[in-house]
C-alpha cells in the first residue's frame, strides 16, 4: 500500500493539479490560443515558479524535500507562491483576462492566505495536497457541471495517501479538504459569479 500511496502523492501533488487546472478552466470559455495563453500565465505563476523554488530549496537542504512536510519549512514556498501568483494576476488584469481566470487566481490566493494563517498562526500542518485537490474538484464541477465530481476519486486517493505515508494525520487531511472545498472552491464560485 505504501507504494500506491507514494505514487498518488507524487502524481497528484499540488503542483500537478495547479499546472493542469488553469488550462481546464480557460478551455471552458476561451478559444485555443487564449486558453493556452491564460492557462500558461496561471500555471507558470501558480505552479512552475513556486515548484522551482521548492525543488531548489530542497536540494540545498532548506526543507525536508519537495513536498515540504516540515511545517516550519513552508514559509518561503508559500510566500513565493503568493508573490508569483500576484504577479500573474497583474499580468491577467493588464491583459484583460476572462473573469473565470481571475476568479481562479483569486481562489488560489485565498487558499494560500488561509494556509499560511493555519500553518504559522495556528502552527498546525494542514494538508496542502488535500486542499489543492479538493479545490480543483469543486472548481471543475462549477465550470463543467456536477459530472466532474468524478474527479473526487483521485482527490480522495491523494488525501488517503498523505495519511498512509504518515505525512499528515486524518484531521490535517480533513482540514485541508474543508479548506479546498470552502475556501478554494467557494471563493472561485463567488468570484466567478460576481460579474
Amino acid at each position: 500500500m505504501k507504494k500506491v500511496a507514494r505514487g498518488a502523492t507524487e502524481v497528484l501533488a499540488p503542483w500537478v493539479w495547479v499546472i493542469l487546472l488553469p488550462f481546464a478552466v480557460a478551455a471552458a470559455s476561451e478559444g485555443l490560443w487564449k486558453t493556452l495563453l491564460w492557462g500558461f500565465v496561471v500555471a507558470v505563476t501558480a505552479s512552475v515558479i513556486p515548484m522551482a523554488v521548492i525543488v531548489r530549496g530542497a536540494r540545498k537542504g532548506k526543507w525536508d524535500g519537495h513536498h515540504v512536510t516540515n511545517r516550519e519549512g513552508r514559509l518561503v514556498p508559500l510566500v513565493t507562491a503568493g508573490a508569483s501568483l500576484a504577479a500573474g494576476t497583474v499580468i491577467m488584469v493588464l491583459g484583460d483576462a476572462p473573469q473565470n481566470m481571475l476568479a481562479l487566481a483569486g481562489s488560489m490566493f485565498a487558499s494560500l492566505i488561509v494556509s499560511m494563517a493555519i500553518t504559522f498562526g495556528v502552527k498546525w500542518k494542514i494538508s496542502l495536497h488535500a486542499g489543492v485537490a479538493w479545490a480543483a474538484v469543486v472548481t471543475l464541477a462549477i465550470v463543467y457541471g456536477p459530472w466532474l465530481l468524478l474527479i473526487a476519486l483521485p482527490a480522495a486517493l491523494v488525501s488517503w495517501s498523505r495519511v498512509e505515508l504518515g505525512d499528515h494525520t486524518a484531521a490535517q487531511v480533513l482540514a485541508g479538504t474543508a479548506m479546498g472545498v470552502i475556501v478554494g472552491g467557494g471563493s472561485f464560485w463567488l468570484l466567478s459569479s460576481s460579474v
